[in-house]
């Protein structure tokens, strides 16, 4: 049994039937309310009635409130698993549109249709009892012109005749009856106020009759003639010929004695019953033929007191082909084109009928196979199979949103090839930058006379200035800043190499012969002693050019790089440099005097042969020597470049701060001066202050 009832679970979880939300538990709750109570009330009505009929009424409100909660139910159902379907959308989409339109209209036609059938068949029924009663209405007439003109010639052999012949005819003059009907007695004349020619259904002595009355002036006073005809099998017959089964119905109060007629009125609603048939329906005569029926009300006017009411209607039973028949009776031959003519406008509305629900279910199943080819491969982008292609096969607006989404696949996937090459040089990237990191001076040996610190922060990932610090023995150090032109990692490998040419050419010494020939003098004989230069003995000119040498013949022709080289020598506090083309050094003293240190050349890497200058200066306790890279001085805002004097300005107010302050306080100033745009070049200061 719980094997059972787990599998029915399971079913109904699959298929979405088993309630997961609030509203699907709370009808639950509501129809078990709802059964339990029309349980109880079952039980109770054996005992006390009344008691249930008072928990029948709670019974239909729970039963009416668990049918609305169920419909709210299944919509959410068919909308969640029926409708998720495009297709199923848009069936139910033209169902909507073009089916239940069509349906409603179908409905009306065919409703529209019975009910002209009726009106029809009642107008056919009115036009037959109007003509009895004009037949009627032109008899009584010529009766009465016949005795107006006995009584005027005083022919009392024509009255008499007339007399005779009267049957259902009765006359008066001037209230007193000279001509008594034999056929239908009538009990009396017209009551007064009556109109002077008149003809309709009349209720006299309990039945109805087509009575007609012509009330004229005579000779010897007022003629009154009344022609009467009882309403029976006779005029049914007549009316029913070639239409079907008509019923006569009276009002039982008018079939009563005369003593109930006399108060009946206008409005009155006496209840009907059956009290003569006449004729048959005729049996179908296609394969749709339809039975109409139809009731209409005939006025009555009560022979007693002349009041007219609704006592009496005509039932009609008849068929689609018999009423068919009357109307098309008249135009004859021309009947049969105009049923052509409706067969034909039929069979083409069929026709278009076809081919729109032909055309439709074509474009449904175009749309919906391209909805389902975007589904399908929308599954494989997830299951990241970019190379997925949808089939395109027409030219509309589905096609090319097919080729659009092929169009967004193939770069999808062009860019995740990119995105893979670049995560590939961004680790390229961190390794050299990584790299880079460690060609910087990490631990600085100061000397007792020379305090220096440097800073570089780069534009991008790594950075083409240098800079540097090498001890060289106990008591000098090599002071190296420079710029090489361009940025990225072009830039930083021409930095990595000028970094280590310098240092190769500073601590491991120089060939004698190379040198000489670096420099321009041609070679020469040297003896072994003489043929090596030691590191110490190299000077910042010659180390230029050995540099500028080296890059001409090793890297491109439009690579090159700015070079500041400086030996400090702490015995006698002198600073021997040159400079390759970079912003000139400055030194600034305690007394705001500023001294820059020009001599050199021009950069390195761009010609061959090119000699360098050398100058030396003494450097005074508490001077601060300033080397920078255009990253320091050229950025530029709305009121200009950064420049060389608010560098100096900013120097000079934090100088007797520690060198790592001030260059904080100069990036600082540089970030400010930016502002948050991105970063133009790389920053790179150096700081000595001698001690």
């Amino acid at each position: 049994m719980h094997s059972r009832l787990l599998r029915a679970r399971v079913w109904l979880d699959h298929n979405g039937l088993f309630p997961r939300g609030k509203l699907a538990f709370f009808t639950l709750y509501v129809l078990g309310v709802d059964l339990l109570l029309l349980l109880i009330e079952k039980s109770v009505a054996i005992l006390r009635p009344s008691a249930a009929n008072y928990l029948g009424g709670w019974t239909i409100f729970l039963t009416l409130l668990s049918l609305v909660l169920l419909i709210v139910l299944g919509a959410r159902w068919l909308s969640a698993h029926a409708l998720w379907r495009m297709r199923n959308r848009l069936i139910v989409t033209y169902v909507f549109i073009g089916i239940v339109p069509l349906i409603l209209l179908a409905g009306l036609a065919v409703l529209s249709l019975r009910l002209f059938s009726g009106q029809f068949a009642t107008y056919i029924v009115s036009s037959r009892l109007n003509d009895q009663l004009q037949a009627l209405r032109s008899e009584n007439s010529a009766i009465a012109r016949q005795i107006s003109a006995s009584l005027d010639a005083k022919d009392a052999l024509l009255l008499e005749q007339i007399n005779k012949a009267a049957g259902d005819t009765s006359a008066w003059l001037s209230g007193k009856q000279i001509i008594a009907a034999t056929a239908g007695p009538i009990a009396a004349e017209p009551p007064q106020n009556f109109p002077s020619d008149f003809s309709g259904v009349v209720e006299d002595g309990g039945r109805l009759f087509l009575r007609a009355a012509t009330i004229a002036r005579a000779s010897r006073g007022e003629l009154v003639v009344v022609s009467s005809k009882p309403l029976g099998q006779a005029v049914l017959l007549a009316i029913a010929s070639g239409l079907g089964e008509i019923t006569l119905e009276q009002s039982s109060s008018a079939a009563a004695a005369s003593t109930s007629a006399s108060s009946a009125s206008d409005t009155s609603a006496p209840s009907l019953r059956p009290i003569l048939t006449a004729g048959i329906v005729s049996g179908p005569r296609y394969f749709y033929d339809p039975p109409v029926n139809l009731s209409t009300s005939i006025p009555v006017m009560n022979w007693a007191d002349g009041k007219t009411s609704n006592s009496a209607a005509i039932d009609v039973q008849t068929r689609s082909s018999s009423l068919y028949d009357h109307l098309f009776s008249a135009p004859g031959a021309f009947a049969y084109t105009v049923e052509a003519e409706l067969l034909a406008a039929l069979i083409g509305f069929g026709v278009i009928v076809v081919v729109a629900l032909w055309i439709g279910t074509r474009l449904t199943r175009s749309i919906t196979s391209a909805v389902g080819q975007l589904y399908r491969a929308t599954t494989h982008i997830n299951r990241a199979d970019f190379s997925h292609r949808i089939s395109v096969t027409s030219n509309d607006q589905l096609a090319a949103l097919a080729n659009s989404f092929n169009s967004m696949t193939a770069s999808i996937e062009k860019l995740i090839l990119e995105q893979k090459e670049k995560q590939r040089l961004e680790n390229e990237i961190t390794i050299a930058q990584e790299v880079q990191s460690q060609l910087f001076p990490r631990r600085i040996a100061q000397l007792p006379s020379l305090e220096v610190h440097g800073f570089c922060r780069p534009a991008r990932s790594v950075s083409g200035d240098y800079y540097d610090f090498l001890s060289i023995g106990e008591d000098r150090l090599l002071l190296a800043v420079g710029d090489v032109s361009g940025k990225g990692i072009s830039a930083a490998l021409l930095m990595a190499t000028i970094h280590s040419a310098v240092r190769a050419y500073s601590v491991e010494g120089v060939p004698a012969m190379r040198q000489v020939e670096a420099v321009g003098a041609g070679p020469r004989l040297v003896s072994k002693a003489d043929s090596i230069l030691q590191g110490a003995e190299v000077c910042p000119s010659t180390l230029l050019s050995l540099l500028n040498h080296q890059l001409f013949h090793s890297t491109p022709q439009e690579k090159y790089a700015t070079l500041f080289l400086a030996m400090y020598d702490a015995g006698d506090r002198r600073l021997t440099f040159s400079n390759a083309g970079h912003l000139p050094p400055l030194l600034l003293s305690e007394n705001g005097a500023v001294r820059r240190l020009e001599a050199g050349g021009t950069v390195v890497g761009l010609f061959d042969n090119i000699n360098y200058d050398e100058a030396s200066v003494q450097l005074r306790p508490g001077e601060i020597f300033l080397a920078y890279s255009d990253g320091v001085t050229e950025p530029e805002n709305d009121f200009g470049e950064f420049g060389e004097q608010r560098l100096l300005e900013l120097v000079q107010e934090n100088r007797d701060l520690p060198l790592a302050r001030i260059s904080e306080v100069v990036t600082a100033a540089v970030d400010d001066w930016i502002g948050g745009t991105e970063q133009p070049d790389d920053v790179t200061l150096v700081l000595a202050r001698a001690r």
